[in-house]
């Protein structure tokens, strides 16, 4: 079990939940205690500063598709057997067999450690205030400072009904810095942000926070100069790292096993087949260390993996969870992920990545002859059915025959997930990982993800913008 004792018999925990499934095809109870806080100085003042504590557990039956749930923040036996008594509704008139337990594993990607408890409240807030003194002092055109930081650390305990136990502590911290410069009478902003699964330590050393703030202040900067955004069907590079949030939205949703098993993905059914260029690669791969997205195990006790679920163009597999894996005839890939205890599991991406190339990151934006090079992006949204997706773009540049014209302010990209995967056309050697901030929303569930790509080009992408 985790640093702190269950305030509960393991034994006759197990014992309910054993009698809850029996009958049934899996469950398990899982158990979740949590601290966490978070920062916010704005305007050059503490404008808010939060604590939270939680604990709870979610119990769950599964018999053929149907999943019965029950939850409490009251860790204690009758509490489990009032969730019990719920859970195994699931499996009334059902006669199924108990699937295997996952096998444990002693792998640790992250330290057992809590980054609430240091360093402490006078510290971090001041740090905070440090930065914001240090961004408005390196560039007299910043007339506002925004600066968050929060962490979190959360123990987790997965029981199955055949005894078996699972024991994790994930820490979680985060930095943004967000700057606004003024010039001219014209004002434009910009932020950055970096975070793990690691101590604050890691991320707020002066020389980190302040190439934060640096970069930050250069796009604002880039932004300042931009010009409208002329629209139509043109040639698309993406750059490296974090503009893979397309990649996560617009295609690995659509490689989720539960939307393939109901036929609703443009990906069902397609194992085997060429869905993407050639030289196209993607993994989902939750064992990277102290990533975002990474997990020692998921949320069911299935050890993470790297899964390959395009190669070369192939469709290889889907991102499963233990339900969707046993209902599709495949084997659970460390996918199995909740928001919290009072959430259901579901197959989720980790951190997901398309692999790198051969081509020169330059030689990719010089090939362009008109069209758009997209080095950093926003917000998104993205139809799983049709794989339809629109994304705004927060840095981005005009290109010519090769040349950079100017930046573009307001850009948009508008296309087809499958489609963009099978129109790319160069995929540059400079892959990077995103700088530690994803969030990923599905059915009203958000967990933290990383993303992961080379600069790569698009033969064509339909740009909003101006006109």
């Amino acid at each position: 079990m985790t640093e702190n004792a269950l305030p509960f018999d393991l034994r006759q925990a197990t014992e309910i939940l054993a009698d809850a499934v029996r009958g049934g095809d899996d469950g398990d109870l899982y158990v979740e205690r949590s601290r966490s806080e978070s920062f916010v100085f704005d305007d050059g003042r503490l404008k808010s500063a939060a604590f939270d504590t939680d604990q709870g557990f979610g119990l769950r039956v599964v018999a053929g598709e149907a999943q019965g749930s029950g939850y409490a923040s009251e860790l204690s036996l009758d509490a489990i057997r009032r969730a019990a008594s719920t859970a195994s509704e699931a499996k009334r008139g059902y006669s199924g067999k108990l699937a295997a337990s996952p096998v444990p594993t002693n792998r640790r990607l992250y330290q057992p450690i809590d980054p609430t408890a240091a360093p402490d409240f006078s510290m971090k807030t001041g740090l905070l205030a440090e930065i914001d003194a240090w961004a408005r002092a390196s560039d007299p055109r910043v007339v506002q400072v925004s600066v968050s930081l929060s962490g979190s650390h959360t123990e987790v305990d997965i029981l199955r009904p055949d005894g078996a136990a699972f024991s994790d502590i994930r820490p979680l911290v985060r930095l943004n810095v967000s700057v606004t410069l003024e010039e001219n009478g014209r004002r434009e902003s910009a932020g950055t942000g970096a975070g793990g699964r690691a101590a604050y330590d890691e991320w707020i050393r002066p020389e980190r926070w302040q190439d934060m703030v640096r970069r930050a202040i250069r796009k604002a900067s880039v932004n300042l100069q931009s010009i409208a955004t002329p629209a139509g069907e043109m040639e698309v590079v993406l750059g490296p790292g974090w503009p893979a949030v397309l990649l996560h939205e617009a295609v690995g949703h659509g490689l989720e096993g539960d939307f393939n098993r109901k036929g609703t993905s443009v990906y069902a059914g397609r194992i085997g087949e060429q869905v993407a260029a050639k030289g196209v690669t993607v993994i989902d791969d939750g064992s990277i260390e102290a990533r975002r997205g990474s997990l020692s195990f998921d949320d069911e006790g299935t050890p993470t993996q790297r899964t390959i679920l395009i190669e070369d163009g192939i469709l290889k597999g889907y991102m499963q969870d233990r339900l969707n894996a046993r209902l599709m005839g495949q084997q659970p890939t460390g996918n199995g992920r909740r928001e919290s205890y009072e959430a259901q599991t579901m197959p989720r991406m980790t951190n997901t990545v398309m692999l790198g190339g051969d081509k020169d990151p330059e030689e990719i934006v010089s090939s362009i002859k008109r069209g758009l090079w997209a080095v950093d992006f926003g917000g998104g949204q993205v139809d799983i059915t049709s794989g339809n997706f629109v994304f705004q773009c927060t840095e981005a540049y005009l290109v010519e025959n090769g040349k950079v014209i100017a930046p573009v302010k307001n850009a948009t990209l508008i296309g087809h997930g499958p489609t963009v995967l099978q129109d790319v056309t160069m995929i540059g050697n400079d892959f990077a990982m995103d700088d530690g901030v994803g969030m990923c929303g599905k059915a009203g569930q958000s967990i933290p993800v990383g993303v992961g790509q080379p600069t790569l080009k698009v033969g064509a992408l339909t740009v909003g913008g101006a006109g």
